[in-house]
C-alpha cells in the first residue's frame, strides 16, 4: 500500500479526527490507522474485528490503533498480535505522536460535508458512560480557531459544515467569559455569509441556551435538524443514568421548537434494557418515540462498561435487552418509514454526495438524478420511497 489507511469506528468526533489524521499523514507509507471506538461492548467488538481485518488485508503495514478503545481498554487492544503501537487519543491529531514535521494537524478538503469538532471531552457522570475515560475533561475551541476551520472546508467546496462534540451543547464553558453554543453558532452565520448550510449534532437538550434556540427556530441556514442525547423515555431511568433531563422537558423542547418550526426533524439516541428497566419503563421508551416524533433514532442495547456505576446495578438478562432494543427500531422504523412517505411530492433542496445520493435539510436521504455532481445542491420533488430513500 502507499498512502496511508484510516479506519473509523463510531461517532462523529472520530470522523472528523479521522480527516485531520488523513491530511496529517498525507505523507506516511504502509501505514494502517484504525480509529477505534468502545462506547458500547459490541462498539468494542467491532474494533477488535476491525482491526483483525485490516490486518488480513494489510499484512506488512504498520498498524497503529488510536481513539477511545485505545484509552479505555488499552491493554486488551494493546495485547493483540495485529497492533503494533497505540497512541493516546488525545494525541492523536499531534504530528509528534507520530514522527511526522508539521505543528498542527490540517484541514482536509471536503466537497460536501465537513464535520468540524469544536468541543471534546465531558464533564459529566452518567452512570453508563466510559466516554469521559476515553477522552477526558471538556475542552473546547476558540471561536476563531472554529472559524478558520470552516473558512478552510468553504475554500475547497464544502457546502455544509456539521459541528460536533463529545458534549457539544457545553462548548465554551471552559473559555474565558464562559460563552454558550448560541454565540458560536451566531459568529459563524455572521463571519462566514457564504456558508450554504450549518448543521449541529448531538445535543444535549437542557443546555440548548436562548439563542441557540432561537437560531434553530428561525435560522434557515442552520438545518431542520435536531438530535437529541435524550437515551431514555422514563423519568426513573434518567434518573438512573444520572441524566440531566427529565421526559418532560424533552417534549416541552420539541413542543416549543415544532411551533415556531413544523418541519423540524428530531433525531435521538435511545438505551434499551438499562439496568433496573422494568416493562412499564420500556413502554415509556417506546412511546417517546411517537410523542417526539423521532425520525432519525439511534438504539442502543445497554451493555456493562468496566468502571461505571451502572455496571454495578442489577443488570436484566441479554436476552430480554436484545428483545427490547429491537422492539424500539421497529417502532422507530414505523415513524420513520411514515415521515418519508410525508415527504413525497415536497420539492427538497437536496445536498448532493458521492453514490447518486443525498440529504434534504431534514437530512432526509434522497436518491439523485444518475449524473448529479457530489457537492452541488439541487431541488428534487421525489413521488415514492424506496428502500429508505425517497425517489
Amino acid at each position: 500500500m502507499n498512502a496511508p489507511r484510516i479506519i473509523s469506528l463510531g461517532c462523529r468526533m472520530n470522523i472528523a479526527e479521522a480527516e485531520r489524521m488523513r491530511a496529517m499523514l498525507a505523507g506516511e507509507r504502509d501505514l494502517v490507522v484504525v480509529n477505534s471506538c468502545a462506547v458500547t461492548a459490541e462498539a468494542l467488538r467491532q474494533t477488535r474485528q476491525a482491526i483483525r481485518r485490516a490486518r488480513r488485508e494489510s499484512p506488512t503495514a504498520r498498524l497503529v490503533v488510536t481513539g477511545c478503545a485505545a484509552e479505555i481498554d488499552r491493554a486488551e487492544i494493546g495485547a493483540m498480535d495485529e497492533v503494533d503501537a497505540l497512541v493516546a487519543n488525545a494525541a492523536k491529531l499531534d504530528p509528534r505522536a507520530w514522527n511526522v514535521g508539521g505543528e498542527a494537524a490540517p484541514v482536509a478538503p471536503s466537497r460536501t460535508r465537513a464535520f468540524v469538532a469544536v468541543q471534546n471531552g465531558c464533564d459529566h457522570a452518567c452512570t453508563f458512560c466510559v466516554i469521559p475515560q476515553g477522552r477526558g475533561a471538556s475542552r473546547s475551541l476558540t471561536v476563531a480557531e472554529v472559524l478558520q476551520q470552516i473558512d478552510s472546508h468553504l475554500a475547497v467546496g464544502a457546502k455544509e459544515i456539521v459541528l460536533t462534540g463529545v458534549d457539544l451543547t457545553s462548548w465554551g464553558h471552559d473559555l474565558a467569559g464562559s460563552p454558550q453554543l448560541g454565540t458560536l453558532v451566531h459568529a459563524i452565520l455572521h463571519e462566514l455569509c457564504e456558508l450554504r448550510r450549518l448543521r449541529l449534532s448531538s445535543m444535549d437538550g437542557v443546555e440548548i441556551d436562548p439563542l441557540l434556540f432561537d437560531l434553530l427556530a428561525h435560522e434557515e441556514r442552520v438545518m431542520p435538524h435536531l438530535h437529541l442525547s435524550l437515551q431514555h423515555g422514563a423519568d426513573l431511568m434518567l434518573k438512573r443514568m444520572k441524566r440531566r433531563h427529565l421526559r418532560a422537558d424533552a417534549v416541552n423542547l420539541v413542543s416549543r421548537l415544532k411551533a415556531l418550526r413544523p418541519d423540524i426533524a428530531v433525531g435521538a439516541d435511545l438505551i434499551a434494557g438499562f439496568p433496573t428497566e422494568d416493562e412499564a419503563h420500556h413502554a415509556e421508551n417506546l412511546s417517546i418515540i411517537d410523542e417526539l416524533d423521532i425520525v432519525h433514532a439511534h438504539v442502543f442495547p445497554y451493555s456493562p462498561r468496566p468502571g461505571t456505576p451502572a455496571a454495578r446495578m442489577p443488570q436484566l438478562p441479554r436476552a430480554v435487552v436484545k428483545a427490547r432494543a429491537a422492539a424500539l427500531r421497529e417502532r422507530a422504523a414505523a415513524r420513520r418509514a411514515a415521515w418519508l412517505e410525508s415527504l413525497v411530492g415536497e420539492t427538497l433542496p437536496v445536498l448532493a454526495e458521492k453514490g447518486g445520493t443525498g440529504y434534504a435539510p431534514t437530512y432526509a436521504p434522497v436518491a439523485l438524478p444518475h449524473g448529479t455532481a457530489p457537492g452541488t445542491i439541487i431541488d428534487v420533488t421525489p413521488n415514492a420511497v424506496r428502500e429508505g430513500l425517497l425517489a
